[in-house]
């Protein structure tokens, strides 16, 4: 994988460890970190070798504060739509990568941040973690999606609020809202928990957890059958080499070797 600028990135296992390198800005995205995720999600797509991801920030402070306030102070109506846009596709291909995406955020998980980790399938936080869609101070909304996701996962009325008051809620209430699915003490044991749960997920055959992936999001698609969707997935996982091995083992008493075929 190449290098960024604002990203570091680290393939252990099969398992891509992408983290936003921007401390000294408390890895808010700006545009170019955006392309980098971009880029990055399009190699991890066509990349047999890369079977998962794991995103965090750099440093103990802060998963991602946010977007970056000195180029969203630079929006102008033509472009802020493109802007938003722009934002919601690259989130878009974490949510529907077909390899599991785990955010472990550690400390401020703030707009932008929020909005991507809302993206990623699962999500650990350290016991430290801050989460909050604060864009109304600045006289804006979420636009990265997290009008959506952030509904999606803790329902309209605390969406409502958390939206309209910008206020920040901490890790327990925000695993209470169906936010945060572990928390950890530590950034190094949520990763060690980020961790645990890809290699229980990898054990598994991986057409399935496509088509989980797929049949998941479809129920937030208002023009989508989801029942249709698990009904014409189900029948693509019957077709695999993986069910009928899967199959075989559990008939012989075995553990199965899935091979995404």
């Amino acid at each position: 994988m190449a290098d960024f600028k604002n990203i570091l990135t680290d393939v252990k296992n099969g398992v891509l460890h992408l983290t936003i390198n921007r401390e000294n800005k408390m890895n808010a995205l700006n545009f170019e970190t955006l392309e980098e995720i971009r880029s990055i999600f399009e190699e991890v797509s066509d990349t047999k070798e890369i079977k998962a991801v794991i995103i965090t920030g750099s440093g103990e402070k802060a998963f991602i504060a946010g977007a970056d306030i000195s180029e969203i102070a630079t929006l102008n109506e033509v472009n802020a739509r493109k802007f938003s846009e722009n934002g919601q596709e690259i989130f878009s291909m974490i949510e529907n990568c077909h390899k599991p995406v785990i955010a472990v955020t550690n400390g401020y998980t703030l707009g932008g941040g929020c909005e991507l980790a809302m993206a990623c399938h699962i999500r650990v936080a350290t016991a430290n973690a801050k989460f909050g869609q604060p864009e109304v101070n600045l006289g804006i909304i979420p636009g990265y999606g997290g009008t959506q996701r952030l509904t999606i996962l803790i329902g309209r009325g605390k969406a409502n609020e958390l939206m309209m008051t910008g206020d920040m809620i901490g890790a327990e209430e925000a695993k209470s809202l169906g936010l945060v699915n572990h928390i950890l003490p530590t950034k190094d044991e949520a990763l060690a928990k980020a961790e645990e749960i890809i290699a229980k997920i990898l054990s598994k055959a991986p057409l399935a957890i496509g088509m989980i992936i797929d049949c998941v999001n479809s129920a937030y698609v208002p023009d989508e059958n989801g029942f249709q969707t698990e009904a014409n997935s189900f029948a693509r996982c019957v077709k695999s080499g993986d069910y009928k091995e899967g199959t075989s083992a559990f008939l012989e008493k075995r553990q199965p070797h899935f091979k995404g075929e």
